[in-house]
């Protein structure tokens, strides 16, 4: 059967969603998308890192090679849409003694999987950014970039429309193939799912620089402070400042200590963030599941899944379209 008279329903307007839908659609395919808009959604409130190598951890090498992969597409994903990549990547910055032995860990993780990151010293990080705090040591990762999360959003809805994508609040009845892709709430819509996939709630800040405050810095930071994670990814106005996770359900509230601990830890990174103005904050769920790994395959005869992306929704979303492309194009016995 054609791809014209296979018509497509993709539940899910976040990034795995719209990615999915933009790349079947340029295939030829009829293709829909439902969503119901949410504040929470993990594509929305998310600081856009694409970053798998500091991201890496000992016992995540399916995710790792899935990420590195999924890296190598972004540049041509982030041309066809007119969306911009970081200049510059990624810093991995340790505060103190114990912060040391985590990025040590990193780096021989590392070196065993194949991978490296330049070891920088304190003095090296200050050169390179001026505005961090006193960091002992750290990583550098050129390849491990960032894109602002909310602006692909916005460039991925253009591209679906320009293609042909019709958007809806409810499913058609004639559709042959549908793919979940609504992040965390994927579990409520398939039995397959429901023991699979689990909320995994982040909460963000979103800063802005008031006048006479020090320039955002040009990388992505990510810090350890007294072994709790803390990021800053680059805005062209401030930075994104996260991420606390809880296992907590679909609680949507941002906690006062949530955003206690990431504005403390963070300004021993980045001390002057004193003087910028906080201008949001947002809780988002994930799309956790047991292995960290993503569920895109064939749920049933006519039913996908691409979901369960956890951290690397982001990141992830170019290899995910190609391979959700790839099972509609030899659906033919799952229909």
């Amino acid at each position: 059967m054609s791809a014209l008279a296979v018509r497509v329903t993709v539940l899910g307007g976040g990034v795995i969603g719209l990615s999915a839908a933009w790349c079947a659609a340029r295939a030829g395919y009829p293709v829909e998308v439902v969503d119901v808009p949410s504040p929470h959604g993990g594509s929305w409130v998310a600081g856009g890192m694409l970053a798998p190598i500091t991201e890496a951890w000992p016992g995540d090498e399916e995710v790792l090679a899935l990420g590195v992969e999924s890296l190598e597409l972004w540049p041509e994903f982030a041309r066809e849409l007119g969306v911009e990549l970081s200049p510059v990547g990624t810093l991995a910055v340790a505060v103190d003694r114990a912060d040391v032995e985590v990025l040590d860990q990193l780096c021989a993780y590392l070196e065993r999987v194949g991978r490296s990151a330049s070891r920088l010293t304190g003095r090296e990080l200050k050169a390179l950014e001026p505005g961090l705090g006193a960091v002992r040591s750290g990583l550098s990762v050129p390849g491990d970039v960032a894109v602002d999360n909310r602006a692909l959003l916005r460039a991925l809805r253009e591209a679906c429309a320009a293609n042909g994508v019709v958007f809806a609040a409810e499913p058609a009845e004639d559709r042959d193939v549908t793919v979940i892709a609504a992040g965390a709430w994927s579990r409520d819509l398939h039995p397959l799912l429901r023991e699979v996939i689990r909320p995994v709630k982040g909460e963000i800040l979103r800063l802005s620089a008031r006048p006479g405050a020090l320039p955002p810095p040009r990388h992505t930071i990510r810090a350890h402070v007294s072994g709790r994670p803390v990021y800053l990814v680059p805005r062209e106005d401030g930075f994104v400042l996260g991420a606390t996770q809880y296992e907590a359900g679909f609680d949507g509230g941002v906690t006062a200590g949530g955003v206690l601990d990431l504005l403390r830890d963070a300004e021993v990174v980045w001390p002057g963030i004193g003087e910028y103005a906080l201008v949001e904050t947002a809780a988002g769920f994930r799309a956790g599941s047991p292995d960290n790994a993503p569920v895109v395959d064939w749920l049933e005869p006519g039913v996908l899944a691409a979901t369960g992306h956890h951290r690397n929704g982001l990141l992830l979303a170019p290899v995910t379209a190609r391979r959700v492309l790839a099972l509609l194009r030899e659906g033919g016995n799952n229909r």
